[in-house]
């Protein structure tokens, strides 16, 4: 269905803008010590314990090279500081430089840990913007392919050094490239995402803490209706007494009598709105189903598509649950959208009996698209089809509504019907009901 987001869109954009895949200098920092610990080992034992020869002074230049770059950005910038995407992949680019300038000295492609080239590009496609990391790519597959070129030997004993072909060379540096070319999509995909999920979530709480203030507008209207009681009281009867003084005078007695007109029209809507904190605590939060569904179709009754009201099950048992508003905005995002879809005509199903209670929402529409059938739900999908011109939601809403409607124990399902789309809302009974 059509998702219309227009009251979560500008929450989505206000607090989960590009900032959102930022990288953490702290983070960097750590992952590089670690880097720079793992070299100075791997350096030692070759050299010290397995008694290996390998330019040491050229290995231990590039190592302390990447923990001074280390060391100054510790002190510069405090650990919380995110790295702007040009920034880190700066200093993502010279890690790889660095580690590229290891590898060549010793012994190219034929250094055992040349694979370690596809860290900084995972690292990448999984915390920076995509144009980034294909920058990164690039860079890293020119790095792999300079390493082909390298004319110093790998370490390895005097009298035995090993003979790497050319077509082994190449062996090595295509299964190094397509492992980096899939890990990084892996990491983008998966990064993407738990990005997308935790917007989507986040704005899934906004919208329940909106909800949240509006149900609370009734004790904040009680509050305020008896804190002014007592100053319209006294007004009330100095205009009495200003009546009964000044009623004979022609000057005043119209201003007079207007005046005690509107401080007794003031203390109807007060005590009206004390009334409704009372109802809210009495019947007030018990919603029968059939209460439920007209609340939810009500405000979309106005735009010119007929909603076919179809109850399945006897009036008398329908159950009788609490107001709940996570349930009061799912299906109203359910309803929203099929009105929004309909040709003519939108159709509510309401079932119930001793063991569930299930709702139908479908309209006559064009129905759901085929090739996103399958992630209706799922956030910023458009869930109608691309032909359909009102089909530009970002399936922000639709994911909100389902979580929603999941969260107060539903099942739903998604098809298209005879005549359009076709969503089912499934709950136990024993969930609908209010508990005494």
């Amino acid at each position: 269905m059509k998702d219309t987001t227009a009251e979560t869109a500008p929450i989505r954009h206000a607090q989960f803008g590009r900032f959102s895949r930022s990288m953490r200098l702290q983070t960097l920092v750590r992952l590089r010590w670690l880097a720079v610990a793992g070299q100075t080992i791997t350096v030692l034992v070759v050299a010290l314990v397995l008694r290996f020869e390998l330019p040491l002074a050229e290995t231990g230049f590039l190592i302390l090279a990447l923990a001074l770059v280390n060391l100054g950005l510790s002190l510069k910038f405090p650990p919380t500081h995110r790295l702007q995407p040009a920034a880190a992949l700066s200093l993502l680019a010279f890690d790889l430089l660095q580690m590229s300038g290891l590898l060549f000295i010793t012994g190219g492609l034929a250094n055992p840990f040349a694979p370690l080239l596809c860290v900084p590009v995972i690292i990448s496609f999984a915390s920076l913007p995509l144009r980034h990391s294909l920058c990164l790519l690039a860079f890293s597959i020119a790095c792999t392919t300079s390493l082909t070129l390298s004319s110093y030997p790998v370490p390895w004993h005097a009298d035995q050094i090993p003979i790497i072909y050319p077509i082994m060379q190449l062996g090595i540096w295509c299964a190094i490239v397509s492992m980096m070319m899939f890990a990084a999509f892996y990491a983008y995909r998966v990064s993407m995402e738990a990005t997308l999920l935790a917007d989507a979530l986040a704005a899934t709480e906004l919208v329940l803490e909106r909800e949240k203030h509006l149900s609370q507008l009734d004790g904040l209207a009680a509050a305020a209706a008896h804190e002014l009681g007592t100053p319209l009281a006294t007004i009330s009867v100095v205009a009495k007494e200003m009546e009964r003084e000044l009623g004979g005078d022609e000057r005043f007695r119209e201003d007079v009598a207007l005046l005690r007109s509107q401080s007794e029209r003031c203390r109807d809507i007060l005590r009206r709105l004390t009334s409704l904190s009372a109802d809210n605590e009495a019947h007030m939060r018990r919603l029968p189903l059939s209460s439920m569904i007209e609340e939810v179709t009500a405000p979309h009754r106005q735009f010119g598509i007929d909603i076919l009201l179809v109850e399945k099950g006897e009036k008398a048992a329908e159950p009788v649950g609490s107001r709940n508003a996570a349930i009061l905005y799912g299906l109203g995002n359910l309803v929203e959208n099929a009105v929004d879809f309909a040709r003519t005509q939108v159709r509510l199903t309401v079932e119930h009996d001793a063991d569930r209670v299930a709702i139908t929402v479908e309209d006559d529409g064009d129905g759901f698209a085929p090739d996103v059938l399958s992630h209706i739900g799922e956030p910023y999908i458009s869930t109608r089809s691309r032909e359909n011109e009102n089909a530009g939601g970002l399936g922000l809403g639709l994911f909100i509504a389902k979580t929603l409607l999941e969260r107060s124990g539903a099942s739903l399902s998604f098809d298209n019907g005879q005549a359009g789309a076709r969503v089912r809302v499934v709950w136990p009974r024993a969930l609908m009901e209010l508990r005494d």
